[in-house]
This record gives C-alpha cells, sequence and structure tokens, in this order.
C-alpha cells in the first residue's frame, strides 16, 4: 500500500495520497478491532477510533506500519517500513533526484538533511510528510 505506484501523479494531489493510506488503515481497524489494532501497535485507542470515524489523525510511518502489520493482508511492520524506505530511494534514482533537489520541489518545507534523516528512518516522518514526499517523487518519474 504504501509503497504502491502512483499511477498518475498530476492528477492527485498529496491530500488524496493520504488520505487513500488513511482509508485503508481505517478497514484494517474496522475489521481487526480498535482495541486489538491499539494493543499490537501501541498506537492509542483513541486515535484509532478517531480515525476510524474518518477524523484526521496525525499517525508516524512507523506507526502505520504497525497498524497495517496487524492484518494478516500486510507484511510486518519492519519489513514494511524497509520496503517503503527503499522504495522511496529507488523512486529518487529512478527520477534521477537527490535530497536537495526533492527539498527544493516541495518549496523548501524541508531541510535537505532533514528529508534525508526522515527517508533512512533516523528521524520520524508522519504519514501527511510522507504523502507529500512520495507523490512529489512520483510527479518526477518519468518511468
Amino acid at each position: 500500500m504504501l509503497a504502491d505506484e502512483i499511477q498518475d501523479a498530476e492528477a492527485v494531489t498529496a491530500g488524496d495520497v493520504r488520505a487513500e493510506y488513511e482509508a485503508a488503515l481505517a478497514r484494517v481497524v474496522e475489521t481487526e478491532g480498535v482495541d486489538a489494532v491499539a494493543e499490537a501497535s501501541g498506537v492509542d485507542a483513541e486515535r484509532l477510533a478517531a480515525l476510524v470515524d474518518g477524523e484526521f489523525v496525525e499517525l508516524t510511518v512507523e506507526e502505520t506500519a504497525g497498524v497495517f502489520a496487524v492484518s494478516d493482508d500486510w507484511p510486518d511492520a519492519e519489513g514494511l517500513l524497509l520496503e517503503v524506505r527503499d522504495n522511496l530511494m529507488l523512486q529518487m534514482s529512478s527520477a534521477v533526484m537527490d535530497v536537495e533537489s526533492l527539498a527544493s520541489g516541495l518549496d523548501d518545507q524541508f531541510d535537505p538533511k532533514e528529508i534525508q534523516q526522515k527517508i533512512e528512518g533516523r528521524q520520524p516522518m508522519t504519514l501527511d510528510e510522507y504523502a507529500r514526499i512520495y507523490r512529489h517523487i512520483a510527479s518526477e518519474n518519468p518511468y
């Protein structure tokens, strides 16, 4: 889910991408149950219930992976995180994009070092930040 290709990056916004991720997360929580997901993922039950209710809930990519990992449909959290990080770096390579050009493409809302640390998992990345970064990379990738 998080590493799925964005088919037409020009036709969607980062908000659309994030909403798709949130809908998939809500389906997992609805299927598995708020309490079970909270216990297994470490994400607060109130935040998960709000997510199911369609409210905006700020989640990190790590928390997102933990929620997805509760479902048998997804890999374990660590495997999903590795896939997400590898995919970001591969997509950047395909787009011939470094962290400086990525920062510039995101209107310098992040500095290049911060982006690099987020991609490598040395600094937390929110799901919203991930959607913005991933959508921008997809929009610059000709392949």
